[in-house]
């Protein structure tokens, strides 16, 4: 079965179609609203990246599928991209104000990750969060979930809020809408990793199962306003140790070393025998 982290490049364009932005509010609550330089780690096709060159940051937009980074490029011409992971950032320490990773944390090897993330922040620096979820209050849209597949337990902060490398957590929700019709429904079921990997009879059924729900809660062409939450969440890094300097370093072992008296141990040290020059 495929690798459902990597699965998106062979939907590429459902998920272009269907999948929702986010708030620009939201954005300007992860990044800040002056602009700054930003790390986006799996940006996707570039639905974030989109609102935060819009906030006017500076943003280098990373993504490990290439499919995926391709139609980002094709959106957002100027914004610099490059394909990789989040467990090996190809940056020099301290090059960014703020790393954002929208939906895609919970695919990270946390281990690797965060560590990786620190690295690259400038002091006092901050990893921010997202992921849109439906708003599962309303029962036609739980109805909804339990049809595409609820994959909201993925979507877990908790290794930010456990890792030494950031402190406080601070979390906000900001609810938006999508207009979802007859076409975009389909395209939104197709864009998630537990459709993505099914085989096309699979599929097939899934998609006739998304239809006969449109059909009994849908506006015809008028569509539906599907109601969203971005969950957000930030911490900053925490300040590193300064790397004492080589002179300092050397001062130091001379200061702890023991004094030269001219004594051997056993095991061969400088301790317990007197050495007598018997010539």
């Amino acid at each position: 079965m495929t690798d459902p982290s990597r699965s998106f490049g062979s939907v590429v364009d459902a998920y272009d179609r269907a999948r929702p932005s986010y708030p620009r509010e939201a954005a300007a609550w992860l990044a800040g609203d002056q602009p700054t330089t930003v790390l986006e780690l799996g940006a996707g096709t570039g639905k974030l990246t989109e609102v935060l060159v819009g906030l006017g940051h500076d943003v280098h937009a990373t993504e490990p599928d290439e499919q995926m980074l391709g139609r980002l490029r094709e959106h957002l011409p100027d914004v610099r991209t490059s394909v990789g992971g989040a467990e090996e950032i190809a940056a020099p320490d301290g090059s960014y104000d703020v790393v954002v990773v929208a939906q895609a944390f919970h695919w990270f090897d946390h281990d690797r990750a965060l560590p990786e993330i620190a690295r690259v922040l400038k002091p006092g620096g901050r990893l921010s969060l997202v992921w849109n979820g439906r708003d599962a209050r309303i029962p036609w849209v739980r109805k909804l979930g339990r049809i595409l597949g609820n994959q909201e337990q993925l979507r877990t902060h908790e290794p930010l809020v456990t890792s030494p490398l950031f402190g406080f957590v601070e979390e906000q929700v900001f609810r938006h809408w999508q207009v979802v019709d007859r076409r975009s429904i389909q395209d939104l079921a197709l864009s998630r990793s537990n459709v993505a990997v099914l085989d096309e009879d699979e599929r097939a059924a899934k998609l006739a199962e998304v239809l006969a729900f449109y059909d009994d809660y849908g506006r015809g062409m008028d569509g539906m306003q599907l109601p969203l939450e971005a969950a957000c969440f930030r911490a900053s890094v925490v300040d590193r140790p300064a790397a004492a300097a080589p002179e300092d370093a050397e001062a130091a072992a001379e200061e702890t070393a023991a004094p030269d008296d001219g004594r051997v141990t056993d095991d061969g040290s400088d301790a317990d025998v007197l050495l007598i020059d018997f010539r």
